[in-house]
């Protein structure tokens, strides 16, 4: 699969479950040039930034592996600029991540995963 479909796939899947848990859409693939937030929900009142890590197979580790400090720190900055051009928003927000794992052979869904708060 394309890396770029698998991305996509993956914020499909991780919107559908957000959504099911009840919060509410407000933007995907908001880009800076500190980076890009691939997710944003409002969970009454606290923005939650999501960044979705797709894998397909185990060759280059888990989605999980793949949220370094690094990466962290870039989505932390990212989101404080969505809030600076969003200032009618609260200011109260978390970082969550939605892991999604793809089987490499068959193609299907192994598992979805939505880990709340990661800086903490």
């Amino acid at each position: 699969m394309h890396q770029q479909k698998l991305g996509r796939l993956g914020e499909a899947l991780a919107k559908k479950i957000l959504l099911k848990k009840g919060y509410r859409f407000l933007s995907q693939n908001f880009r800076s040039k500190f980076g890009e937030v691939d997710l944003i929900f409002l969970d009454k009142e606290t923005l939650l930034f999501v960044e979705v890590k797709t894998r397909i197979g185990s060759k280059l580790g888990t989605p999980e592996e793949a949220i370094t400090p690094w990466k962290i720190q870039r989505l932390i900055k990212t989101a404080q600029y969505f809030q600076l051009k969003n200032p009618h928003l609260t200011q109260d927000c978390r970082l969550d991540v939605v892991a999604v794992q793809f089987d490499e052979e068959t193609e299907k869904l192994i598992y979805i995963k939505h880990y709340k708060n990661i800086t903490l």
